[in-house]
């Protein structure tokens, strides 16, 4: 092991034993949150600029937040989105496309935001509230959306058999696809649950995010990972010296063991 050999490797496992050590701080640091939200945070309204940005993850402290915005709906961007479930119940969401009147936006282009409207038991109902909403968008009229908050869910395939264009998941990405006048728009990544009902519909279900403890387990567990990866690079280099050496012991051994050669006959 005192070989410069060997020694140079241990140099070298310090180094990634070093990488590993920051690695796991850095997950320490992002397990317990210094600045946590205040209990009940989540439960007044604040504006939406103010809480998120458009194109920007929504952080997991702020999901679930009331926030409240205003702006016009666009003409022809309501759409039903299945598999929605109120109580327990199965139905359908309305949802729209609203544009974020310039005064209260954070950008300096015109910005959007996807809002579910409200939930119907079925799709009959939820087109019938559409044809409404459409009538109420074509005047223009400026409205007040105040509802939670929430993350994306992601955009899913639509189930074999339905229509190309069928969401069941709620996903403005997915919106974004069939919503019109999208040119140099800004989106925000999250959406808005209204808790407002509109045309007929009946409240979105959506009950106040359970407060955590303020610590991610799974960050502290990632953070033991990297502790246990630092102490293999130490085994690693022990584990490889041990095992040059040994082959060397053993190599010797049997040059020890080799004979001579054979002994020449005896002359009369």
């Amino acid at each position: 092991m005192l070989r410069p050999r060997w020694i140079g490797m241990l140099l070298l496992c310090l180094v990634v034993a070093g990488v590993f050590a920051w690695l796991g701080q850095w997950q320490l640091g992002r397990a317990v949150q210094t600045n946590p939200v205040p209990p009940g945070a989540t439960e007044e309204v604040q504006p939406l600029a103010g809480v998120a940005l458009p194109g920007e993850y929504l952080p997991e402290p702020l999901v679930g937040q009331r926030v409240q915005t205003r702006g016009t709906w666009v003409p022809e961007d309501f759409i039903v989105v299945a598999s929605r479930y109120n109580d327990g119940a199965e139905g359908y969401w309305v949802t729209g496309q609203l544009r974020i009147d310039p005064d209260v936006s954070a950008t300096v282009g015109p910005t959007s935001v996807a809002v579910a409207l409200g939930w119907a038991a079925t799709e009959e109902d939820a087109r019938a509230a559409i044809e409404q909403l459409e009538e109420e968008a074509s005047a223009g009229e400026a409205v007040e959306v105040t509802g939670r908050l929430i993350s994306d869910e992601g955009p899913l395939l639509p189930p074999r058999g339905a229509e190309p264009q069928t969401l069941t998941r709620m996903s403005p990405a997915a919106l974004l696809g069939q919503w019109h006048d999208t040119d140099a728009l800004f989106v925000y990544r999250p959406y808005i649950a209204s808790v407002d009902p509109v045309a007929g519909l009946d409240a979105i279900s959506s009950p106040a995010p359970v407060e955590g403890s303020g610590i991610n387990w799974l960050n502290i567990f990632y953070a033991v990972e990297w502790a246990v990866f630092a102490g293999f690079a130490f085994y690693l280099w022990y584990r490889l010296a041990k095992d040059a050496w040994e082959k060397e012991v053993e190599d010797f051994e049997d040059d020890r063991r080799e004979p001579e050669g054979d002994p020449e006959p005896a002359t009369s």
